[in-house]
């Protein structure tokens, strides 16, 4: 006898496509509008797998989560979630979710998921959810930033050794934040030191403290960040930065928890979570001998790869948005509001400083722009400079036209491929003419049609050849 699948959504379109998918792959599937009649359900029978919506009226996933796994902590659980956010991966994960799957996702995604699902074995029961932090600053809802966000759910009860890496200004800090906020050490201390802002002779006592004496200037003993954060997680950015002198005395110290204060006689034993961040090539550094090829792989335990600003250019109007709240309140100015077409112009950008050159041009915006509303030309000039040599870059229209339909949605509006197809085909095949000089069969080669079909939509475009 097949599979027995249960999917709770209130979104009916999203039961009926998973319905259909996962029955064409032989399972038997019953679908619930909401949590509650699916608890009832449960009290006669029991599902090999349950898929489960995030946001529902009355019980949420979150909830439903829960209650499933004190009555059956075997069951496995897939939460399925629109609002693709950091707390939400990782409550998914600490409720005990066997995955996490973010809405729009691809069918066969899906059902691989159900499948991997089902031959899994059954997990143990995980703790419960911690509360808010601030490491809910994280935003995106990229793919790549989704990966990142299930890496920190996936991570939440673990104390293992991260490696993160990322252009300068991508977040490294914030993930590493996050990962110690959603793990056992969360009220212990989160110390942060940059390997690159320290003079190179004061880094071991940065690092591991120096006794009275020690050195010129050395007046009295002091506790180095290793000891600061005994208990917690010390995040040392721009390892790459370190000195191979000091990379050897850091090895010791991740090999046994053990060092010596700078001219220090007693062992110092601690308890430190590393988590570790670079935008350098560790690889290429420990090839050319510039980096230990022992440290890197006690670091390279689990390895998160932050995407540059440009990568997930999705994530660019909503994070824009974020900014310029916090910027308003830390003023105690009015808000501004980013018209659709500087949304576009942002989203389009290269943003070479990535997340860091976002906030601080929101910042720009909050006291340089003149009105609420912010338009194009309110942007500083470097917006309105084409990048000639990167125009994959610069001329992003897939990032313009995700924002159109951002906006389009968050105003009502509905069938919005059938607005978008129309202004598609009128925009490419003027463009085609134009290039053309109004030679309907070259415009037509041009557009990869036939010149009947390009006389047709021409026809129902209303447009004119000439």
């Amino acid at each position: 006898m097949s599979a027995t699948i249960w999917v709770v959504d209130d979104d009916r379109s999203i039961r009926f496509v998973l319905e259909r998918a996962l029955a064409q792959q032989g399972y038997q599937v019953r679908a619930f509008e909401n949590g509650g009649e699916l608890l009832r359900a449960l009290n006669d029978g029991t599902p090999a797998l349950i898929m489960s919506d995030i946001r529902m009226p009355g019980i949420d996933g979150i909830e439903l989560l829960g209650r499933i796994r004190n009555s059956q902590p075997e069951l496995p659980v897939i939460i399925m979630t629109a609002h693709s956010d950091l707390d939400s991966a990782v409550n998914a994960y600490e409720s005990g979710a066997f995955e996490y799957l973010p809405k729009p996702f691809d069918l066969d995604d899906a059902v691989a998921l159900v499948e991997r699902a089902m031959q899994a074995q059954a997990e143990a029961p995980t703790q419960a959810p911690p509360e808010d932090t601030q490491s809910s600053q994280l935003i995106g809802a990229a793919p790549a930033m989704q990966e990142v966000f299930r890496a920190i759910g996936r991570l939440s009860r673990s104390a293992v050794t991260v490696l993160i890496n990322g252009e300068s200004g991508s977040g490294k800090e914030l993930v590493a934040k996050a990962l110690h906020d959603h793990s056992p050490r969360a009220d212990k201390p989160f110390v942060a030191l940059n390997m690159a802002a320290i003079p190179k002779d004061l880094i071991e006592s940065e690092l591991f403290g120096h006794e009275r004496g020690a050195f010129t200037g050395a007046n009295s003993q002091r506790r180095g960040r290793f000891e600061q954060a005994s208990g917690g997680t010390l995040f040392l950015d721009e390892i790459g930065d370190m000195p191979a002198e000091t990379q050897t005395r850091l090895l010791r110290v991740l090999s046994n928890n053990e060092f010596y204060r700078v001219g220090g006689l007693t062992p110092i034993k601690v308890d430190t979570r590393v988590i570790a961040a670079t935008h350098q090539n560790l690889e290429a550094m420990v090839a050319d001998g510039r980096f230990r090829e022992d440290l890197f792989h006690r670091l390279n335990v689990i390895r998160i790869q932050i995407p540059s600003l440009a990568d997930r250019a999705e994530d660019v109007p909503e994070l824009a948005r974020h900014f310029l709240k916090r910027a308003s309140q830390q003023l105690d100015v009015e808000c501004k509001v980013l018209r659709p077409e500087t949304e576009a112009i942002l989203s389009a950008h290269a943003w070479p400083g990535n997340v860091r050159q976002l906030e601080n041009l929101c910042s720009w915006l909050t006291v340089m722009a003149s009105a609420r509303d912010v338009h194009p030309v309110d942007l500083p000039s470097e917006f309105h400079q084409h990048d000639d040599a990167s125009p994959a870059r610069s001329m992003r229209w897939e990032a313009s036209l995700a924002s159109w339909a951002e906006n389009a949605l968050r105003d009502g509006g509905t069938e919005i491929l059938q607005q978008a197809l129309p202004e598609f085909e009128r925009v490419m095949i003027q463009v085609a003419l134009a290039h053309t000089g109004g030679r309907k069969r070259e415009a037509a080669d041009l557009l990869g049609w036939g010149r009947n079909t390009l006389t047709r939509k021409l026809q129902e475009l209303g447009l004119d050849a000439a």
